[in-house]
């Protein structure tokens, strides 16, 4: 089934640096009433059941987090969004949610994203900044090591002009750890 019109799509993290699906559009946008948090165990991509991971994930509350924002052509996006899925919705952790995120040209657009479902046993806030990097340190999943995650998230970020400090301050402390080692 194809659909009538285009999708956007708000990425927080890995879907910056990796989206994996084909995108007409991207800009940088922002989401109201989320923050990006390194609140989700990972058991599946960057950790595992015996030692989780940690991934990023937008936990509800009085912020807002600042991402991008993906046009999905209507000829791909049910397929796009079947990708989305099988990827982001692997153990159920996140639910999709559909919010207006504002771009940069002051546009605004109703887009789909992915947030934590603060009742599942995967959900983990509150973890000092310090737990979070021995954790990340550690983790290795089925997509690689926990701190090549962060690594890639931060860079990102960084090179689109979005700053977020704690994601900063846990590459500098894992890569500090990891020289120690």
């Amino acid at each position: 089934m194809q659909l009538s019109s285009s999708v956007w799509v708000f990425g927080y993290g890995s879907l910056i640096w990796e989206p994996g699906f084909a995108y007409s559009r991207r800009a940088l946008a922002r989401l109201e009433g989320f923050r990006r948090s390194f609140c989700m165990r990972s058991i599946h991509h960057r950790g595992t059941v015996a030692q989780p991971g940690l991934v990023l994930a937008l936990d509800e509350g009085a912020a807002s987090c600042e991402g991008v924002a993906f046009e999905i052509p209507a000829r791909i996006a049910e397929e796009s969004l079947e990708y989305l899925r099988a990827r982001e919705l692997i153990s159920a952790a996140y639910l999709e949610h559909s919010a207006p995120v504002t771009l940069s040209d002051g546009a605004v657009v109703q887009a789909i994203t992915y947030v934590i479902d603060r009742s599942h046993d995967q959900y983990c806030a509150g973890l000092s900044l310090e737990d979070q990097a021995q954790i990340i340190l550690h983790a290795v999943g089925g997509r690689g090591p926990n701190a090549e995650y962060l690594f890639n998230t931060a860079a990102h970020l960084a090179e689109l002009g979005l700053r977020d400090p704690e994601l900063d301050w846990l590459a500098a402390r894992v890569r500090g750890l990891m020289g120690a080692g």
